[in-house]
């Protein structure tokens, strides 16, 4: 009898790790058979879609709050069908809010296995308890959480991070260009905003103010690398109250990165693609200020994003909430690029940054690791 795999994610950012993670599975067995909470991409993978993530991904407890309904009928929905189905193990990625609680009221009744590690090392470690006790083996995308929780008595293996694989330009730097109808000679800056709904509003007009501070003293051109999950209009109507003129892409950030000279970039993930990019930077971070409120105690590290967390100290500029202020940007932003021993020092560092994550290949690492936890159950 073949076997049966559930893979849950939540949002946009884990799903592209999971697809991945699925089409390394089905490789090694193609008869395996992957159910999963997810969506298109996931889908095109080769998992059997039986519940579509679309306006899950949450900011904050408020927006936790609004769509606890939602978050309680998928997890009576899940727990229903893992128990009807015997699946042979479920993979959570990422989703921690989510995940580890349906972990939990699973209590090991099935092989629980998690790939992309919820952050406890940066805050709330007391769920390292829970994963101790529920989760079979933790499949980590960077060298310091193998060792974090192998200090905790966690099961956990580094395989490398997968967007070594997936940051590549889709197309020659110079069809963007002529497609944009951009200059070789002006300075390119990309915007890069975030995946959901709530950060583009928060974060969007921010970067929007700062490039016209950037535009009064440098000709520059500005691009915005538009996500499939967010719907146009809410570009548009942050847009049509910009006095100049910006192009937008969507879903192709990397293509927006490779022609840009600088770029502003919303704190997650996409600083790491940045980083691999090897492209000079600004993280902007705004949130709720309630939610900032509750959130900001909860936070042990110095830094918020990643590509500093990973490099162990500050290599690319933070602005964040208070400080997220358009002038400040802008003047950071003009400096870095004025400074030509400083833009050296920040490529060194994002260098060093890169190959710290890993040699390309995680998600078949992931899933070989996988598969051989899997072979018992073929006795």
């Amino acid at each position: 009898m073949a076997q049966k795999i559930l893979i849950i994610c939540g949002e946009a950012s884990g799903e592209l790790h999971a697809a991945s993670l699925t089409a390394a599975l089905k490789k090694i067995n193609p008869q395996l058979k992957i159910s999963g909470v997810g969506s298109e991409s996931l889908r095109l993978a080769g998992a059997d879609i039986i519940y579509d993530i679309k306006g899950l991904s949450v900011i904050g407890l408020f927006d936790v709050l609004r769509k606890l309904p939602k978050f309680f009928e998928l997890k009576k929905f899940l727990l229903y069908t893992i128990q009807q189905e015997k699946f042979d193990a479920v993979i959570f990625v990422d989703f921690s809010g989510f995940n580890l609680r349906l972990a939990k009221e699973l209590n090991n009744s099935v092989k629980a296995i998690y790939y992309v590690s919820p952050q406890v090392w940066a805050s709330r470690q007391g769920r390292i308890k829970t994963i101790k006790r529920y989760i079979r083996k933790m499949v980590v995308i960077f060298k310091f959480e193998e060792e974090f929780y192998k200090k905790f008595g966690v099961d956990a293996d580094f395989v490398g991070h997968p967007l070594l694989d997936i940051v590549k330009p889709s197309m020659q730097k110079q069809e963007l260009l002529d497609n944009l109808k951009f200059s070789e000679d002006k300075t390119t800056i990309a915007l890069l905003p975030g995946s959901r709904k709530q950060e583009i509003k928060n974060i969007l007009p921010i970067m929007l103010k700062s490039a016209r501070l950037i535009n009064d003293k440098t000709a520059a051109q500005f691009v915005i690398a538009k996500a499939p999950s967010v719907e146009w209009e809410v570009y548009n109507r942050i847009i049509g109250k910009c006095s100049m003129e910006v192009k937008i892409v969507e879903g192709k950030t990397y293509d927006c990165l490779n022609i840009a000279d600088f770029a502003l970039v919303c704190s997650g993930t996409a600083t790491l693609e940045t980083a691999i990019m090897q492209k000079p930077f600004c993280v902007i971070y705004k949130m709720g200020f309630l939610n900032y409120l509750l959130y900001r105690p909860q936070v042990k590290l110095p830094y918020i994003g990643m590509v500093n967390i990973v490099a162990g100290k500050k290599i690319i500029p933070e602005f964040v909430q208070f400080n997220a202020s358009p002038k400040k940007i802008a003047q950071e932003t003009l400096q870095i690029l004025r400074d030509k021993n400083r833009l050296q020092k920040i490529a060194a560092d994002l260098n060093l940054v890169k190959s710290s994550l890993g040699s390309p290949g995680a998600a078949s690492r992931a899933a070989q690791l996988i598969t051989d936890l899997l072979k018992p159950a073929l006795r």
